[in-house]
């Protein structure tokens, strides 16, 4: 744990998570104009249409918890378990509003802030640590803050990795502040189902059931090699995080790491990896293009997937060296993906690059690059600004890439 001001500090890092992110901001807000009832004390979800792709439940009460209304389940399901439900259409212009808000009011005690998705973030609060009596009381302040200022309640959850952090605020809500160190992993952790454990999906869990392992601290204690056998990389990162186990850092948004991205919500749930793969490489060519317009190259390439459970995963990769050529960004989105995909249905994909660079910016190059990759990397440049110039002619459809034929199954 953090050891004073002028010593050794291990890291100290805050997960902060909206409770029901829609239904609160959409309460608070209705509360401020005068409304008499606030929605978050009786059944009620946020959701839209049932014909459109919004029919479903975004966000619930806990009262409409109690009827076993699950988030990401059709409206009409809902509506049947819960014949009085309150239906409250979403307003995704006051949703970033609000985020907005938020992010700005946690960034007057650090900037040193990892926003993950509209209403949650990572804080390294390990170089403001001194200025409190302790992490608690530090996460404390900020959460009974946002409580005051907002008229909404925040989850946070404290660890020296991220990985416990979220894990941590997951526990009992809403309105509460959790720890989980390495130390009170035993304890707290793996007594849970292996459904509670981050990234674990349906059908992971399942495999794992059928090897006789139902809790996080059975994974924690089982043999990694025989569950990478059945689940490959994912069930090794799976393992990891069981005991613990999690290296990544916060990623600062400082304007040096801005970069360019495009994401997008499948109009049906992608259920094959070929199908993934076509997605990114769709998204791969806008990226690209969009990189080679505002003359930058990329050194890092982040892929985002959300599942239908609405549990949003993403995972970054550095360049062997800077890049905007698709070719190039569409191979490192496919493999962050076979990294991230647990088999679960998929309703959005996006790539996200960063840590830009000119695009004439003078390249150090080894031995291997003139004599080996230097050919092909400028084989890549030549076909897309190609492509952009056919594009730019004839339209957006002009050209599709398609998928190679091994792209289109797992070995």
């Amino acid at each position: 744990m953090y050891q004073g001001k002028g010593l050794v500090m291990t890291p100290i890092i805050f997960h902060i998570d909206v409770n029901s992110a829609y239904l609160s901001w959409t309460a608070a807000e209705q509360l401020k104009n005068g409304a008499e009832v606030d929605i978050r004390t009786i059944p009620a979800i946020i959701g839209g249409d049932q014909k459109s792709r919004h029919g479903i439940v975004l966000a619930k009460s806990i009262p409409a918890k109690r009827f076993g209304i699950r988030t990401g389940e059709p409206v009409a399901n809902a509506l049947f378990k819960c014949s009085n439900l309150l239906l409250v259409p979403p307003d995704h212009h006051l949703y970033h509003e609000r985020s907005r808000e938020l992010m700005a009011y946690l960034q007057e005690f650090t900037p040193d802030i990892e926003q993950v998705s509209v209403d949650e973030c990572y804080m390294d609060f390990t170089g403001i640590a001194h200025r409190f009596p302790s992490p608690v009381d530090g996460a404390l302040q900020i959460k009974d803050g946002v409580r005051e200022r907002f008229g909404f309640t925040v989850n946070i959850g404290i660890s020296s990795v991220k990985l416990l952090a979220k894990m941590a605020s997951d526990f009992e809500k809403p309105d509460k502040v959790h720890t989980l160190f390495p130390e009170e992993i035993k304890e707290k952790m793996w007594p849970l189902p292996m459904s509670e454990l981050f990234m674990a999906g349906r059908s992971s869990v399942e495999t794992l059931k059928k090897l006789e392992i139902n809790t996080i601290g059975d994974l924690a204690k089982a043999d990694p090699r025989i569950v990478e056998l059945h689940l490959k990389s994912h069930g090794r990162m799976l393992w990891e995080f069981a005991n613990g186990i999690d290296r990544s850092k916060v990623q600062v948004d400082s304007g040096e790491a801005k970069g360019i991205g495009n994401s997008t919500t499948l109009r049906e749930d992608v259920t094959e990896r070929a199908g993934a793969c076509e997605v990114l490489g769709r998204l791969a060519e806008s990226v690209g293009r969009r990189l080679r317009a505002a003359g930058q190259k990329a050194n890092m390439v982040s892929v985002e997937v959300k599942y239908h459970t609405f549990q949003g995963v993403s995972h970054q990769r550095q360049l062997k060296k800077a890049s905007n050529a698709d070719a190039v960004l569409y191979r490192e989105a496919c493999g962050l993906f076979d990294e991230l995909w647990d088999g679960e249905p998929i309703r959005l994909l996006g790539i996200r690059t960063s840590k830009l660079e000119e695009a004439d910016a003078p390249e150090q190059l080894s031995l291997f690059d003139l004599v080996e990759e230097k050919p092909l990397d400028e084989r890549q440049k030549k076909m897309s600004l190609a492509m952009d110039e056919l594009r730019e002619r004839f339209g957006e459809s002009a050209l599709r890439r398609g998928v190679p034929s091994s792209e289109k199954h797992i070995d």
